[in-house]
This record gives structure tokens, sequence and C-alpha cells, in this order.
């Protein structure tokens, strides 16, 4: 499918060591870009929610580590080992409710350990750090570009008028990269000519839904409402809404669904007005050391988030404030959960283990694949975390025709960190 929402992608680097990462705190005032040149800045922009979305998150802690690496190029292996150590701990520890960040850092880790262990340079170990990054940012761009056209398949057919859609939080390419997820599916609907609307949930307390969701389908030109979360269950009542998809921050091996708070209330209420409810998710947020959704670990954000608005006191003085960013949706309450691999069914257990054994399948023969393909004399491969220069508008990704089972493809900035010193700032 192509990129239907005219702007780039979370992230570009603006040099070889300079990633530059949309603040998505000032949208849809203001355009910033923030630079992250070390793990230490990456950490800091993912806590302090500047970048969001698990797998956007996922993607900016690679590319973090990986420039992180290069600052450590000089250090003696010993100190060079405890940096990236620490470093890696950092990231893991600034969002530890995103499955994609743990497994991202871990990935990347994997490739420092061999290339240490094989007595690489440090300008080749940070070399591969960075491929290694890259193929992650890659991977997560075909996937969600098959996620969104397996996602068709959920979309019930209306006769003729448009499918009204509810959404909760973002899921768009602010959130995950070059596609969105849940998001993308409502978009490659819309780039398909099939008429869609969306009621979308402001999401409180960061009005995600509002101040992101709302926007991205603006530059995209998909009509769209937006309503109160509170208004959620009415809409369900009188039978204006066809089906609720949202995304997912991690996903326990039973199918249990840790996503932006307030997506527990929406299952049960569209388990009470027979709505189907889908979870839309790359395999990369499902967890499977994660039995279910009462070992999910789940943060306590800041206070402020909740009685402060645009500046303003909501709430008195003194007011005490639970503020957990995420909340846990029962199996038993999802219709299916859209993969790149296919629309999931319950039992999960067993649907989940099968759709990652696929795509471990297809990466492998993708794998051999770009081995034995020999490469055109004087051809370079692009980047695919971006470049200097903005990602063209309408991009072409390839991907397969949606089916079951898809065979084939304002806030404080981060202090800079020096370029050539060793200490990554962790």
């Amino acid at each position: 499918m192509r990129n239907p929402t005219g702007f780039r992608t979370p992230f570009r680097f603006e040099s070889d060591h300079v990633l530059l990462v949309i603040d998505q705190r000032t949208l849809p005032n203001v355009l910033v870009e923030l630079p992250v040149r070390s793990a230490h800045e990456g950490a800091r922009v993912i806590r302090e929610m500047a970048v969001r979305g698990a797998p956007a998150i996922g993607q900016v802690a690679a590319l973090s580590l990986a420039l992180s690496a290069w600052l450590a190029r000089n250090a003696p292996p010993t100190v060079r080992r405890s940096l990236m150590g620490t470093a890696a701990r950092t990231l893991r520890e600034a969002h530890p409710t995103a499955v994609n960040l743990g497994w991202a850092v871990g990935r990347v880790m994997v490739r420092f350990d061999e290339l240490d262990q094989a007595e690489a340079s440090g300008v080749e170990i940070a070399a591969g750090m960075r491929a290694e990054a890259e193929a992650i940012v890659a991977e997560a761009t075909d996937d969600h570009g098959r996620l969104a056209d397996a996602g068709l398949a959920v979309l019930p057919e209306v006769g003729g008028r448009a499918i009204r859609l509810l959404t909760h939080g973002n899921t768009g390419p602010l959130a995950c990269g070059q596609f969105g997820t849940a998001l993308g599916i409502i978009q490659a609907a819309h780039h398909a000519a099939r008429p869609v609307h969306v009621w979308v949930g402001e999401t409180r307390p960061y009005l995600e839904g509002a101040r992101l969701t709302a926007w991205e389908l603006a530059q995209a030109g998909v009509p769209h409402t937006l309503v109160s979360d509170v208004a959620a269950g009415s809409l369900m009542a009188a039978g204006d809404v066809d089906a609720v998809l949202v995304g997912a921050d991690r996903i326990a091996a039973n199918g249990d669904t840790a996503n932006k708070v307030g997506t527990y209330a929406l299952a049960v209420l569209a388990a009470r007005h027979h709505v189907p409810f889908h979870v839309c998710a790359p395999l990369s947020s499902v967890d499977l050391a994660t039995p279910d959704g009462t070992t999910i670990p789940v943060e306590e954000r800041s206070a402020e988030e909740v009685v402060v608005i645009g500046g303003t006191r909501i709430a008195p003085e003194g007011t005490l404030v639970r503020n957990p960013p995420f909340d846990v949706t029962p199996a038993d309450l999802i219709t299916g959960i859209v993969t790149e691999e296919g629309v999931l069914r319950a039992p999960f257990g067993p649907s989940l283990q099968a759709a990652m054994a696929r795509r471990n399948t297809r990466r492998e023969a993708e794998r051999s694949t770009v081995i034995e393909a020999p490469s055109p004399a004087g051809s370079e491969a692009p980047s695919p975390a971006g470049s200097d220069s903005p990602s063209p508008a309408g991009s072409d990704s390839p991907s397969p025709a949606g089916s079951d089972s898809p065979s084939g493809a304002g806030s404080d900035s981060p202090s800079p960190a020096g370029s050539d010193s060793p200490e990554v700032g962790a």
C-alpha cells in the first residue's frame, strides 16, 4: 500500500549521527524536531512522550542505541561494554510497558555482543549496530503495510454507506513509522475507496486522539468526528459504531492486551453492544514470555498530566491523582488481533504462536533471498531510517492484498551529547 498521510515518518536523520524526532507534544499547533545523538537523549524523548506509540518507540530506541555505540567507538573494550550496557538499561527503563522497546534494544545488543566477541573495532561495532537498527525500521515498515492490508478483512460490509469506526489513542504513522496499525487499516480503506467515517476518541489525559489522530486523519483527508471518551457508550447504544479498532503496547501470550488507558472500558462497552473489537498490532508487540495480563507492568505517570491542561489547573491543589497510562483488556473481550500475518482469532495462545512461526519462516526466506541476490554494480540501498530530506508523501511500499493470512508482502528539548566523547550519556 502507499503511505496516504502526506508527511514523513516521525523521525529522520539530519546527518549520519543526529536523529531528528518530531516532538508530538507540540502537535497539532507547531511542528518541532528534537535532536537525538545518544541512548540518553533517546530515553529522554521516550520518557517525556515527545515520541510515543510502541512501534515508533522501539525504532527510536534501536537507532539511539546505535548512536551511542558511535559515541563510544574510541573507548577501550571494557569501558565500551559498560557504557553500552548502561545505555541499553536506560532505554528499557524509559517505557517498561512497551514490549517493542525491550525487544528492539535486545536485538541491537545481541549484535553488539557478537561484534564485541569477534574483537571488531569500535567503528565496526557502531556500523553493525546501526545496520541492525535500520533493519528493525525497514522490517517494521513492511510489517505495518502488511497489517494494514490484512486488516481490510475485518471491516464490515454495511451496504453502501460509510463504515463507522471508533478509535482510541493514536495508531497512525506518528506512533508507528511509515504506516500506522489501527489507523493504517482505516487509511488503507480510504485509499481503496471504501468509505469510512471515524469516531476519534479524545483519549484523556494526554489527548492523543484529539491532538494526533484527528491531525493525521485531516492530513489524509479521512472523514472523522472527535468525541469525548465518555461518549463511546452512547454511540454504541445508538447503533452508530460498526467496529472498534485499537492498537497495543504489549500483548501477552494468551492475548490479554495492554494499551492506552480507556481501552478496557471500550472493550466492555463493545461486548455489551455486540460491536466487533479488534486489536491491531505487529507481532513485535507480542510477548510470549508474559503469560497473561496480570504480569504486564504498568507504570504510573505524573499527576500533572491529569490536573493541568494547556497550562491551566482543572482540579484543586492537593487533589490525589491516579494516572496509569495503560490498562489491560482481557482476551475474551477481543474479537480479533490483526497482525502482519493475518487476522488471529481465539484461542489466541495457539494462534499467536503459529503467527510468529510464520513470520519467522518468512523472514528467514527473505534474508536468504537477499543474501543470494547479487547487488547491481554501483547500486546503494537507501537508508530505511530516513535521510537529510523528508520522505516523499505517498511513497510506495510493496504489500499484499488483505486476507486472513497474507503470504507476501512545548517542553524542554534534550540536551546534546558531545559527538566524540565515549560518554554515551546513559
